[in-house]
């Protein structure tokens, strides 16, 4: 009697096999939390991807004041995006933030990204000598927006998470 494994290799199971290419490249878009994470999104962008577009935050709001549904991106060009033409657009939007640092924007780019049932992944840069109470609340302000919660020591684990993600 044949295994599971050896009948589906053979030559009777080949006609169900469908031998086109698996299905279209994901658009994700990348997306800078803070402008330590800015540094990791814009030297990740230098490397060849298939669909992955990267994205900073333009014009942070003051301290106090907080983000809105009319909040907009900009490119690595610096040419300003519209929030909801760029998640409308992905199949992903995966958040990079630094433990410590403000990620209060994730809050509007993961209400964007339910809204238009977009998956989402946030990435948490988180340094050695980062405190446990820094990183607590970086997580505490992504955890509700992120369908995947990442802690990241390094921007190689980063890259070989966009590489996962099929980026």
């Amino acid at each position: 009697m044949l295994s599971e494994s050896a009948r589906a290799a053979s030559a009777a199971e080949a006609r169900f096999r469908i031998n086109d290419a698996n299905s279209r490249p994901r658009a994700i878009k990348v997306i800078a939390l803070d402008r330590a994470s800015e540094k990791v999104v814009k030297s990740l962008a230098k490397s060849n991807w298939h669909a992955a577009t990267f994205l900073t935050l333009q014009g942070s709001p003051r301290r106090g004041e907080s983000f809105s549904v009319k909040a907009w991106l900009a490119d690595l060009a610096g040419d300003t995006k519209d929030l909801l033409d760029e998640i409308g657009s992905a199949d992903q939007v995966v958040m990079i933030a630094t433990a410590g640092e403000d990620s209060e924007a994730a809050s509007i780019i993961g209400e964007a990204c339910s809204l238009k049932r977009v998956m989402t992944t946030g990435l948490v840069i988180c340094a050695q000598r980062t405190s446990d109470e820094a990183l607590s609340q970086t997580l505490s302000q992504l955890r509700p927006w992120a369908l995947m919660l990442v802690i990241a020591s390094a921007e190689d684990y980063i890259a070989d998470m966009l590489i996962a993600l099929r980026a």
